[in-house]
């Protein structure tokens, strides 16, 4: 893995840790067992098999960790599309993305009972998918987005749905969170050029997120993956220009120079990484990394506050770098969030 040396080494993704996160990848994506689904008996009927459930997306452990996994597949084929794992892709999408497997996925959402189904996190992530594969400009990338299409209509319908009724946004560290969901469907809505999701997704953060300050960061708690107060500067950080987002940052974090609260300096402690909640602590260095380099690349290189929150990029990412394999309680999950942390931001 080889790091830049602009003011603090910043991640930057390379060939071999490419192939390395595509191997990882390819590993899982078609392996059912063990699974953990999220499903609604309606009947003795509905007692199927994750790949009976969900033709594609049945690997990986759980559904969302599934089509995040393809999001990672696709986003390293489009950057290197020689890589040496690109025929294993290529092969794999070819037979995932078919007509009939796209209605598989579609008729389980319209199930009665599927209406919270990975709500907003895999919906998301779903989105993210499919704004990867909307950047391959090939025909097979244009093939893969043009199958997929009906399954992400389907999310940005329910994005439309649920975001109004929202009163409130979720704080956790975990799935439900909010700001998380915002930040990578406003990437898919300004990909799509689909402009509506675009402003109700900017309307929803600037009346959730607008006017909070002085955060406290009371994190982590015993089984994040995401950090409530940085994931929702990263979201408003994709909703405001630079000028307005870095006055709403000194009213947020006002105490940065200090690094303060300290707890968003310090990487999280992982005691057990075969304990699946436990290990969510490793997504939480990542994704912090991720984040805290998304805040530094908003102010001038020479600022302060960009090196403080470069130098907390690279901490967390070195913290947690090494453990994307080890154990598949981790290992299904954690290259995504690296490479959330390593990709070159998106067109």
């Amino acid at each position: 893995m080889r790091l830049s040396s602009a003011i603090e080494p910043l991640p930057v993704l390379d060939a071999p840790t490419a192939s390395r996160f595509a191997r990882i990848a390819l590993g899982h994506v078609t392996r059912e067992y063990p699974n953990r689904l999220d499903h609604t008996l309606e009947s003795a009927a509905d007692l199927q098999s994750p790949r009976v459930l969900h033709p594609i997306f049945y690997g990986s452990f759980d559904w969302h960790s599934c089509v995040h996994s393809y999001w990672l597949l696709a986003s390293l084929y489009r950057l290197d599309p020689e890589m040496p794992e690109a025929a294993a892709i290529r092969t794999l999408f070819k037979t995932a993305f078919a007509k009939k497997n796209i209605a598989g996925e579609c008729a389980y959402l319209k199930r009665e009972s599927a209406g919270l189904f990975e709500r907003p996190y895999g919906w998301a992530w779903l989105l993210m998918l499919q704004a990867e594969l909307l950047r391959h400009q090939t025909p097979e990338g244009h093939k893969w987005a043009s199958c997929l299409q009906p399954l992400s209509a389907l999310f940005v319908a329910r994005f439309g749905a649920y975001l109004p009724k929202a009163t409130y946004p979720n704080r956790a560290g975990t799935h439900g969170n909010s700001a998380f969901a915002l930040a990578l469907a406003l990437e898919y809505a300004r990909t799509a050029k689909d402009e509506p999701l675009a402003q109700m997704l900017a309307v929803s953060a600037r009346r959730w997120f607008g006017k909070d300050s002085d955060c406290q960061a009371w994190e982590p708690s015993g089984e994040d993956f995401l950090s409530p107060a940085l994931m929702e500067a990263e979201c408003m950080r994709r909703v405001l220009n630079s000028r307005a987002f870095r006055i709403w940052f000194q009213h947020f974090l006002p105490r940065m120079e200090t690094r303060r609260p300290a707890s968003l300096f310090t990487p999280a402690k992982v005691s057990d990484r075969a304990d699946g909640r436990i290990v969510h602590l490793d997504g939480l260095n990542l994704s912090r990394a991720w984040c805290w380099r998304g805040i530094a690349q908003q102010f001038p290189q020479g600022d302060p506050l960009a090196q403080i929150a470069a130098k907390a990029a690279h901490r967390h990412f070195v913290s947690a770098a090494e453990t994307v394999t080890g154990h598949y309680m981790g290992e299904h999950w954690l290259a995504s969030f690296a490479l959330l942390a390593l990709r070159p931001e998106p067109p």
